[in-house]
């Protein structure tokens, strides 16, 4: 009975040891070690949910990347419409050719801004009166337990700051409407026309208007353009951030459940050694028995 008690005693170390071998865990179910087992199943949770914080971050870079594009992209436009508004300063030019140029980078500005969209989110040109419209755009930035509770940080962006049209009321940097002209006549960056300007000093004295609008229209992309480009570097900051972490919740949790493979290898092979002697001092046991009963035979 005592070589039987000791070789389950050993058969039992022996499986908990080939399962701490075929899955890598020392505390792989909650009766192994209730407060580890704890630990280590809520902070893998967490690290799932920083996994999608690291997409929406990817996803939220993205966004940020197409409007930053886009808004480069119109600063170029803007920049050749003032420098053909410049030239059309000059007495004796053909207006109405250089309009048509004009008109040419108008288009395209109009172009930019539809197409500047990524996963249906287009943060330079907008419709401000659409259902559900929010001009503060948020991206999914941090997740966090502390207590019991939990938090989740988000980086925003407020796109009233960096629209270039709004279908609803014109109030972006490139629809909003100069009404400082001569005659009452209004104009925007995207709208405005040279073509009937003639040398008048009141024709002449609109077309430095229009100058300087559009030159204050490129100077506000401008600014646009630079808080963009610093939000995109925050959003890649902080998803290198989160990916570090992670790595490093995962190092904790190992440290608290993952076996040491070279202890327990080690201690497979003793167990081995004794689950063989068990298995010979059993036999032994069951020999000696046999010898007892065969002096009471015949």
């Amino acid at each position: 009975m005592t070589a039987l008690q000791t070789l389950t005693a050993t058969i039992r170390k022996l499986d908990e040891t080939q399962t701490r071998i075929s899955t890598g865990l020392r505390v792989g179910k909650a009766e192994d070690n209730a407060a580890y087992w704890s630990i280590a199943t809520t902070m893998r949770s967490d690290n799932g949910a920083l996994s999608t914080v690291k997409d929406a971050l990817g996803l939220g870079s993205a966004t940020i990347d197409v409007a930053y594009t886009g808004m480069n992209s119109a600063i170029e436009s803007v920049t050749e419409i003032k420098n053909k508004l410049v030239a059309a300063r000059q007495p004796g030019v053909d207006r109405g050719k250089i309009q048509s140029e004009i008109t040419e980078l108008q288009r395209q500005l109009t172009s930019i801004g539809a197409t500047s969209v990524f996963s249906g989110e287009n943060w330079i040109s907008v419709d401000s009166s659409a259902p559900g419209y929010n001009a503060t755009k948020t991206i999914v930035a941090s997740f966090s337990r502390s207590s019991g509770s939990i938090s989740i940080g988000t980086i925003s962006v407020n796109v009233e700051d960096v629209k270039l049209f709004d279908a609803a009321d014109q109030s972006g940097i490139l629809d909003t409407e100069d009404t400082t002209a001569n005659g009452g006549a209004t104009y925007s960056v995207s709208s405005l026309d040279i073509s009937g300007l003639t040398n008048s000093d009141e024709d002449t004295e609109d077309l430095e208007q229009m100058i300087t609008w559009v030159d204050t229209a490129m100077t506000e992309m401008t600014i646009s353009a630079a808080n963009l480009g610093a939000v995109k570097q925050r959003v890649t900051l902080q998803r290198d951030f989160v990916s570090a972490l992670m790595d490093a919740i995962t190092r904790g949790v190992g440290a608290l459940v993952d076996a040491d493979m070279n202890e327990e290898s080690t201690k497979l092979q003793a167990l081995q050694v004794q689950q063989q002697l068990g298995v010979q001092s059993l036999s032994i046991a069951n020999q000696n028995s046999q010898n007892i009963l065969s002096l009471f035979r015949g």
